[in-house]
């Protein structure tokens, strides 16, 4: 494979691919990143004196195998080469310091994704990284991915919902660290020297959230006795609309955080602060999706019926049973959304099925979404800790705390001469516990969750769809 890599440099021309990932180039590289991972750090570095450490000439030839790589498939991607070049840079960089903790800053600040947001637009990313959800160590990572910017989207963002940053995107093909839960491609997650003053990127792999989105939901219908309706049914046995529905999602979920009454920018900052109010945060933009999209739908934008459906049924179903109990902020969102439309009467379990009032959940979902803004524009006038603490009795109308629970207690359970920031020692890791009804769901769901881990979509189904 070498010798093909040598012969393309050498004649100057890349034998013709329509994609990264069939290029007889990308297995050589992405082999070359395998061989290093195991041998690095939490941190990204390698250290040679460990036990088990390979030789210094070793990691300096993968590091080769990888430039060689990169500068063989750069002309496939033209718009990328000058991240491209900065990426190599890096890399010897990386070699020549002694494979010391890595710093890619040069090649973030070249990559630049936004900027162009083509529909089907490949990019090769190779970066010293942790992946979000999955891996915590800072292992160089490659990833061939694709954009997804459709025309109705583009326009939606132009006219609708600015956000210049956002990148919905799908994988072509990937190294060990998305193997795992992560459907995001964040900047933030890359080892650098020093934070960009601001960041201009985001991505998010709008296919694994369609496919693990289709997986669980048909699971928990099943289990559920849940009846669809015929055109919710076909969305969910449908990839690309799935597909389609989540990049909209996530194109108004993101802005969201820096759109409305905010307290503070109480999500963006990552100030210290009880977990509850990071799930009442990531439902609100949830919910601020779902509301835009019952406003697109009687619009008449196809997509926008999905996206009440994604939300409503990635909320209830697989959000409250994924993940682990401590602190789980996502898990908490889900669990409240389907106790306020349980308390509403919109969600029934009854003879051991799950009914849906299809006509008032557009309704009712709004309804919440107008109690958590409330709390919001309330919050700015009050003091960090009483804000908490309203964030606390919203959620503990719907939800039943831990008997346990220092805060379902009240101010004077708690030692207010600390600062708040202390005070969310006191909280505890699984302040408001699954009820019932999702314990058992849990268990039953358990290894269809778990069998999402990694997953992909597939292509042949997208492209027949």
């Amino acid at each position: 494979m070498t010798e093909i890599l040598v012969q393309v440099a050498t004649e100057g021309r890349v034998p013709p691919a329509d994609r990264v990932v069939e290029h007889p180039a990308w297995p050589v590289l992405k082999d070359a990143v395998e061989q290093i991972r195991p041998w690095q750090s939490k941190d990204g570095s390698i250290d040679f004196e460990a036990e088990g450490a390979p030789a210094r000439a070793d990691a300096e030839a993968a590091v080769r195998r990888i430039t060689d790589a990169v500068e063989t498939l750069s002309p496939l991607l033209p718009h990328d080469a000058a991240y491209h070049a900065a990426l190599v840079a890096d890399l010897r960089a990386w070699a020549e310091g002694g494979f010391a903790v890595p710093d890619f800053l040069d090649s973030l600040l070249a990559f630049q994704p936004a900027a162009d947001r083509r529909d089907g637009l490949q990019h090769l990313v190779v970066f010293p990284m942790y992946t979000q959800n999955g891996n915590p160590d800072r292992n160089l990572e490659a990833v061939v991915l694709r954009m997804v910017w459709p025309e109705w989207l583009a326009e939606l963002e132009r006219t609708r919902y600015d956000n210049p940053l956002f990148c919905g995107i799908t994988f072509e093909d990937f190294t060990a660290g998305y193997d795992t839960n992560s459907a995001v491609l964040f900047p933030e997650t890359i080892a650098v020297r020093e934070a960009p003053e601001r960041f201009t990127w985001g991505g998010i792999f709008c296919d694994r959230e369609a496919a693990r989105f289709r997986r669980v939901t048909e699971a928990a219908v099943g289990l559920l006795g849940l009846e669809l309706p015929e055109d919710i049914a076909a969305m969910v046995h449908d990839q690309k609309r799935c597909e389609e529905a989540f990049v909209l999602w996530d194109m108004v979920h993101d802005r969201t955080h820096s759109h409305g009454d905010l307290p503070f920018d109480p999500f963006m900052i990552k100030q210290r602060q009880p977990f509850w109010m990071y799930g009442l945060e990531e439902l609100r933009c949830d919910l601020t999706a779902f509301r835009e999209a019952v406003k697109l739908a009687d619009e008449g934008v196809p997509q926008a019926r999905d996206v009440q459906y994604a939300v409503l049924f990635d909320r209830m179903f697989r959000f409250p049973v994924t993940g682990e109990r401590t602190r789980n902020y996502d898990g908490l969102g889900g669990q409240l959304l389907f106790a306020y439309l349980h308390k509403h009467d919109v969600v029934r379990w009854t003879d051991n099925k799950l009914s849906i009032d299809w006509q008032r959940a557009p309704q009712i979902t709004n309804q919440l979404c107008a109690e958590i803004e409330k709390l919001y524009r309330d919050g700015i006038d009050r003091p960090k800790l009483v804000h908490w603490f309203a964030g606390y009795e919203l959620v503990s109308t719907y939800l039943a705390p831990h008997p346990g629970s220092k805060w379902a207690k009240g101010p004077d359970a708690l030692d207010l001469t600390q600062p708040p920031r202390k005070l969310v020692d006191d909280v505890l890791p699984d302040e408001f516990p699954l009820s019932m009804f999702y314990e058992a769901l849990s268990k039953k769901l358990k290894n269809v969750i778990a069998s999402t881990r990694g997953i992909r979509a597939d292509r042949a189904e997208r492209a027949a769809a």
